[in-house]
C-alpha cells in the first residue's frame, strides 16, 4: 500500500483511506457482516485511515468500527472522527455544537464506543455558528495535550477559518468533497491548505455513486440523496450522462469508472488522500486498483473535459446544508 502524510504535522496515512458513514444508514440499509468484512478487508489490505462521525447511524458507526478493531492492533490504523452535529431520536438534523464542553463530552461517548483510549484525527463535522473556531479548537488542543487526540484536523471550512484555526494549533488535514463533479476547492481553499501546510482528506470522490455505482434509483429508506439536489429529477439524468461520459476514457486506461474517478482526485496532489466509501468488498478491492494505473496527463485533461464543472446540475447539498458550509466562501 502507498503511503501519503496529511500535512506537514499529520500522521502517514494510507494513499486510500476508507469512509464508513454509508456503513450506518445515510445511503440506505447497509449489510453488518459485510460491513465487517470491509473493514477486516481494509486493514488487511495496508488501508490504514478510517473515517467516522459520531452522529453516524447514532453512535452506530462508531461501535461498529470498534468491534471490527477488536480483531487487530490498535496501531493498525489512523482512526478520524468528526463530530458536532446534533439529531433527534428520529434522526431528524437539528443543529450543530462545537462548544468547548460539548466537544469534550462528545469526544468521551467515542472513545467508549470505539473501545480505544485515544482518536488520531478530531474535527468539527462543520463551522459552529455560535462558537468561535480558536475556541473549538483550542478546546481539542487541550485533548492534544492531555493524549486522548493525536492530531486536529478541520472540515467543510473556508480559507479564513482554516487561517484562524491554525493559528491556534497545527491542522493536519481539511476533510472537504473533491470529486470531478465537485471541483470548489480548487484555487482559494486547496491553495490555503498548501500555503499552511495542511493535507485535503476528499470525501464524495465517486460523487456519492453517480459516478461508476450499481444504480439509478436512490430512493431507498433511509437514503440521504433522495433530498440532495443532484439526485432530483432532470438533474440526476443530467449527471449520469456526465458519469457515462467517463466510462469510454476510463476504460482506454484499463480502468473502471470509479477507478478512474479515486485515480484523478489521487493524481492531483501527493497531499491530497482520497476517501472511498465502499460498504463491500467487491467494491472496496475496485477502489484500491485505482491505486494500480497512474493516469497519464492525457487521460487526466479528457476525464475533466467530459465533466466540465458548468455542466453539473445542481448544488451538493440542498439550498438549507449549503447555507451552513463555511467552505463555500472559498
Amino acid at each position: 500500500m502507498q503511503t501519503r502524510r496529511l500535512g506537514t504535522t499529520g500522521p502517514e496515512v494510507s494513499a486510500i483511506g476508507l469512509g464508513a458513514m454509508g456503513m450506518s444508514g445515510m445511503y440506505g440499509p447497509s449489510d453488518r457482516a459485510e460491513s465487517l468484512a470491509t473493514i477486516h478487508a481494509a486493514i488487511e489490505a495496508g488501508v490504514t485511515l478510517i473515517d467516522t462521525g459520531d452522529f453516524y447511524g447514532m453512535g452506530h458507526n462508531e461501535m461498529l468500527i470498534g468491534e471490527a478493531l477488536k480483531d487487530h492492533r490498535r496501531d493498525e490504523v489512523v482512526l478520524s472522527v468528526k463530530f458536532g452535529a446534533q439529531r433527534t431520536p428520529t434522526g431528524a438534523w437539528i443543529g450543530f455544537d462545537a462548544s468547548p464542553n460539548a466537544l469534550k463530552t462528545a469526544l468521551c461517548y467515542s472513545l467508549q464506543r470505539l473501545g480505544v483510549d485515544h482518536i488520531d484525527i478530531y474535527r468539527p463535522a462543520r463551522l459552529d455558528p455560535n462558537t468561535p473556531i480558536e475556541d473549538t479548537v483550542g478546546a481539542i488542543a487541550e485533548m492534544v495535550q492531555a493524549g486522548y487526540v493525536r492530531h486536529i484536523g478541520l472540515s467543510e471550512v473556508g480559507s479564513d477559518t482554516i487561517r484562524r484555526a491554525a493559528a491556534v494549533h497545527p491542522i493536519a488535514d481539511l476533510q472537504i468533497e473533491y470529486s470531478l463533479m465537485s471541483r470548489g476547492i480548487e484555487g482559494g481553499v486547496l491553495n490555503t491548505c498548501r500555503e499552511l501546510g495542511i493535507g485535503v482528506t476528499a470525501y464524495g470522490v465517486l460523487s456519492r455513486g453517480l459516478i461508476g455505482g450499481n444504480t439509478t434509483d436512490f430512493s431507498a429508506q433511509g437514503d440521504f440523496r433522495a433530498h440532495s439536489p443532484r439526485f432530483q429529477g432532470e438533474n440526476l439524468q443530467k449527471n449520469l450522462a456526465l458519469a457515462d461520459a467517463l466510462r469510454p476514457i476510463a476504460e482506454a486506461a484499463g480502468l473502471t469508472p470509479a477507478q478512474a474517478a479515486i485515480a484523478w482526485v489521487a493524481a492531483q496532489g501527493d497531499d491530497i488522500v482520497p476517501l472511498i466509501g465502499a460498504r463491500r468488498r467487491d467494491r472496496l478491492a475496485e477502489a484500491l486498483g485505482a491505486l494500480d494505473r497512474p493516469l497519464s496527463s492525457e487521460t487526466l485533461a479528457a476525464l475533466e473535459a467530459a465533466a466540465p464543472q458548468e455542466a453539473v446540475a445542481g448544488m451538493r447539498y440542498a439550498e438549507a446544508q449549503m447555507a451552513h458550509l463555511d467552505s463555500e466562501k472559498g
